[in-house]
C-alpha cells in the first residue's frame, strides 16, 4: 500500500448536529422554552467529561468509561452503519459543502469550464432523480454493447482493459505510483483484484455471518442480471457462474496480512517477460502502450495471482467472462443510475454488508460522489471559508513538538544500537509535514462536467483521474501533491515521500471552536491519535523498511531488526486474542502497523504533553487531572459504535482494529494510564509488566 491512513474515522449530521452531539439531557433541553432573564447562565459543557459513563470503572473498560454516556444517548441512526465523532464531523462538513454546491448551482452565468460551472452542473444533475429514472441504463449503453460483442478471450481482455479507466475493478488492479525502491521514479504497478466481495476471505470464511453474506451476494448478482435484462433462469445461472469465477480468483489472491510485506509485494519484471513467463494471454507491452505507457519494467505485487488469473481465463467460457464484466460495470455505476439499480446496490453493499437500514438522503450521497469526482475543487473553497490560519499554525507547531519528543524517545531506547538510532534520527528529521491544505491546488481544467447524466459525469471523472495518474509516468515525482482532500476527516503517512498529511477537517471536535479546547484534550485527540500515529507509521513494521528518502531499503542492523520483530510479536499476540464477535478475532498480523502506530502515537503524545504548561501546573478541569484529560481526549478520537455487519466486514477486510480496541488495546500497555486511573491487578485493562508491549 502506498498510503497508510490514520483511521477511517468515518463520516456524517446536518441541521440537528448540535443537539445530536450533546448528552441526552442537554439535547432534550434544546426544545425547552427560554429561561427567565434572571436565571444564571448555563455552564458550558466540558468537551470530554460530558461523554463519561461513571457507572463503568476505567480499569475495566476505558473506552466505555470515556465514551459510554454519549454512545448510550446517541444510538446508530437508521441511515448509518456506524455512529460516532467521525460521522458527526462528516455531517457538519456535509452542511458546509452543500452550501458551496447550491451556491454554485444557483449561478446563472458561470463561465464554461470554471469551478462554479463544474460544481453547479454536477450538483444539479446528480440531484435530479427523475432524470436518472428516465435515462435508466442508457448511460452505460456503449460499454454494455462492447461487452455484448465479446466473442473470445482477447476481446474479453480488450473490454477488461477498457473498463479500468472507468474505475471498474475487472480482473486485476492497476496503478501508476512511486517505485518503492526508487522513490524519485514513477512506476507501473500491477496487483490482485477483480473481486465483488470486500476481501478474499469473504469467499471462504465459515463464520455464520460471512456464510450468510456469500449467499446474499449470489442473490444480489441474480437480481442485477435481471435488471440488466436476463430472465430468472438465465440470471440464476449467470450469478452462480460469476460467483464461481470470483471464488477461483479469491483462491489465488493473497490474504490481507500477506499484502503488508513490502518486499514480498515488490517483484520487478519487464512487460515482455511477464507475458512470456506468467500471463501468455496478456501482451502487457501492447496493452500498456494503448494507455500511452512504455515502461521498461512493471512492479507486480502478487505474481502467483496473475498465474492463477491466466489459468482461470484460459478455461472460463466466454459467456461467463461477459457476465462478469457486465455485472462489475453495472455495480460500479449503480448508485448513479435509476432508482432500481441504486436500491439494489444499496441493499447488498450497505444493508447486508454494513447493516445500514436506510439510504442516506440523496443530497448526502451526491456530496460523497462530488467529493470523489472533484474533491480539490470543493476543498479550495472549503478552506477559504472554514479553516483559520491560527489553526494551521497551532498544528504545525504541534507536529514539531511531536517530532522532538520522538527524537528524545529514540535516544532513550535500550534495545536499539547507536548506528540504527542515527539512521532513525535521519528519517525522523526528514519527515515532511503537510497541514490543512495543499500549497498548490490540482488543475481540473481537463475534467468535463455537464448535465447529460449523473453517471456520465462520474465516468468523465474516472477517466480524468485515470489520465491524470497515467500522465505522471516518466515525469519527476510531485512531492507536493496530496492524496486526500482538506475536507476529509482522516490523515495518512506516505512512506515513499516520508510525509504525514493532515487535512483541515481532521482537527474538528464538533460543537467546539479549536481555541476553546485545552491542550490536554488536543494532545490526546490530535497529537497522539493523529500526528504521533502518522509519524509512527514511518517506523512501524512496514514503514520502518523505508529509508529517509522514501526508498524500500534495509537500514537496520540484523540484531535491531530482530529485537523490533520480537517486540512487535507481543502486540500481534495481544490483538489476536481480542474477539469482537463470536468466532471472529482481530487479525493481529494484518492490523500490526496500525496498532504500533496507535501505541507509538500515545507514547510520543504523552512525552510531548508533559512539556506543556497545563501538564506542569497540574490543575483539574471538570474534576479531571491533565493526564486523565489527555487519555479522555484520545478516547474521544475513537468515539464510535458500529453495526454487527460492518464490524464483521472490518474484521475480515480492514487493517485497522475496531474503535474500542484501538483505545483499550494500546492503553493496557502504558504505565501513565495505569497511574492516571488507578488501574489495579485483576482488572480487565491490567497486564503484567512482562506481557506489555515496549517498542517506541
Amino acid at each position: 500500500m502506498k498510503v497508510t491512513s490514520h483511521s477511517l474515522r468515518r463520516c456524517a449530521l446536518a441541521l440537528g448536529m448540535a443537539a445530536a452531539w450533546l448528552p441526552s439531557a442537554q439535547a432534550a433541553d434544546t426544545t425547552a422554552k427560554a429561561a427567565p432573564a434572571s436565571a444564571p447562565a448555563a455552564l458550558p459543557r466540558d468537551v470530554v467529561a460530558a461523554n463519561i459513563d461513571a457507572s463503568v470503572n476505567p480499569g475495566d473498560d476505558f473506552f466505555q468509561f470515556a465514551n459510554g454516556a454519549w454512545l448510550k444517548s446517541n444510538p446508530i441512526p437508521a441511515q448509518e452503519s456506524m455512529w460516532g465523532i467521525g460521522q458527526v464531523v462528516q455531517d457538519d462538513l456535509y452542511v458546509k459543502l452543500r452550501k458551496i454546491s447550491e451556491t454554485a448551482a444557483a449561478q446563472k452565468s458561470a463561465a464554461s469550464g470554471s469551478d462554479e460551472q463544474k460544481v453547479g452542473d454536477f450538483w444539479t444533475t446528480a440531484m435530479d432523480q427523475a432524470l436518472a429514472d428516465k435515462l435508466g441504463l442508457s448511460p452505460l449503453k456503449d460499454e454494455l454493447a462492447r461487452i455484448d460483442a465479446v466473442h473470445d478471450l482477447q476481446s474479453a481482455l480488450d473490454e477488461g482493459f477498457a473498463l479500468q479507466p472507468l474505475g471498474v475493478d475487472a480482473f486485476f488492479d492497476f496503478g501508476v505510483s512511486q517505485d518503492e525502491k526508487q522513490s524519485a521514479v514513477m512506476a507501473v504497478h500491477l496487483g490482485q483484484g477483480g473481486l465483488g466481495l470486500p476481501e478474499r476471505d469473504y469467499y471462504f470464511n465459515q463464520e455464520p455471518g460471512v456464510a450468510k453474506a456469500r449467499v446474499a451476494y449470489v442473490e444480489h448478482l441474480q437480481r442485477m442480471f435481471r435488471l440488466l435484462g436476463a430472465d430468472d433462469a438465465a440470471a440464476r445461472k449467470s450469478a452462480t457462474q460469476v460467483m464461481a469465477f470470483e471464488t477461483a480468483l479469491a483462491k489465488v489472491s493473497r490474504p490481507l496480512a500477506d499484502l503488508r510485506d513490502p518486499e514480498k509485494n515488490y517483484n520487478k519484471i519487464a512487460p515482455a517477460d511477464f507475458t512470456g513467463k506468467v500471463t501468455p494471454a496478456i501482451a502487457w507491452s501492447e496493452r500498456l502502450k494503448a494507455w500511452k505507457l512504455s515502461p521498461e519494467t512493471v512492479i507486480v505485487g502478487q505474481p502467483e495471482f496473475f498465474g492463477g488469473l491466466q489459468a482461470l481465463l484460459a478455461k472460463t467460457p466466454v459467456p461467463v467472462l461477459r457476465d462478469y464484466l457486465r455485472v462489475h460495470l453495472a455495480d460500479a455505476y449503480a448508485a448513479y443510475l435509476s432508482q432500481d439499480f441504486d436500491n439494489e446496490h444499496f441493499d447488498f453493499y450497505n444493508r447486508v454488508l454494513s447493516g445500514q437500514k436506510e439510504q442516506k438522503p440523496r443530497w448526502k450521497r451526491t456530496l460523497r460522489a462530488e467529493n470523489n469526482a472533484m474533491g480539490m475543487i470543493l476543498g479550495r473553497i472549503y478552506v477559504k471559508d472554514y479553516f483559520s490560519e491560527s489553526s494551521k499554525q497551532r498544528y504545525n507547531a504541534m507536529v514539531e513538538s511531536i517530532r522532538t519528543a520522538y527524537g528524545e524517545r529514540i535516544d532513550r531506547l535500550d534495545w536499539m544500537s547507536p548506528a540504527t538510532k542515527t539512521k532513525a534520527h535521519e528519517k525522523l528529521a526528514t519527515v515532511t509535514r503537510k497541514v490543512g491544505y495543499p500549497d498548490k491546488w490540482k488543475d481540473y481544467a481537463a475534467l468535463s462536467i455537464g448535465r447529460e447524466s449523473y453517471a456520465k459525469n462520474m465516468m468523465n471523472a474516472s477517466h480524468w483521474a485515470f489520465n491524470d495518474m497515467v500522465s505522471k509516468f516518466g515525469k519527476p515525482v510531485d512531492r507536493n501533491e496530496w492524496e486526500m482532500y482538506p475536507q476529509t476527516y482522516n490523515a495518512y503517512y506516505n512512506p515513499s515521500n516520508n510525509e504525514i498529511v493532515l487535512p483541515a477537517a481532521q482537527f474538528i471536535i464538533p460543537g467546539h471552536a479549536d481555541s476553546e479546547i485545552d491542550d490536554a484534550v488536543v494532545y490526546g485527540y490530535v497529537a497522539a491519535s493523529t500526528i504521533g500515529h502518522e509519524i509512527t507509521h514511518g517506523f512501524d513494521d512496514q514503514g520502518r523498511q523505508f529509508d529517509a528518502a522514501g526508498n524500500l531499503k534495509d537500514w537496520w542492523s540484523k540484531q535491531d531488526a530482530a529485537r523490533f520483530n520480537q517486540r512487535a510479536a507481543v502486540m500481534v499476540k495481544q490483538f489476536n486474542a481480542f474477539e469482537p464477535l463470536p468466532g471472529l478475532h482481530i487479525n493481529g498480523e494484518a492490523s500490526l502497523g496500525e496498532n504500533i502506530a496507535d501505541f507509538g502515537g500515545l507514547m510520543i503524545g504523552i512525552d510531548a504533553f508533559k512539556k506543556t504548561e497545563q501538564y506542569q501546573k497540574g490543575e483539574k478541569i471538570a474534576g479531571y487531572t491533565p493526564m486523565q484529560r489527555f487519555f479522555l481526549g484520545y478516547a474521544l478520537s475513537w468515539l464510535s459504535q458500529e453495526r454487527e455487519d460492518l464490524l464483521r466486514q472490518a474484521l475480515l477486510s480492514d487493517v485497522h482494529a475496531p474503535a474500542k480496541w484501538r483505545v483499550n488495546g494500546p492503553l493496557s500497555n502504558i504505565p501513565e494510564f495505569y497511574e492516571a486511573f488507578g488501574v489495579k491487578q485483576g482488572q480487565p485493562m491490567w497486564r503484567p509488566e512482562a506481557q506489555r508491549v515496549r517498542i517506541w
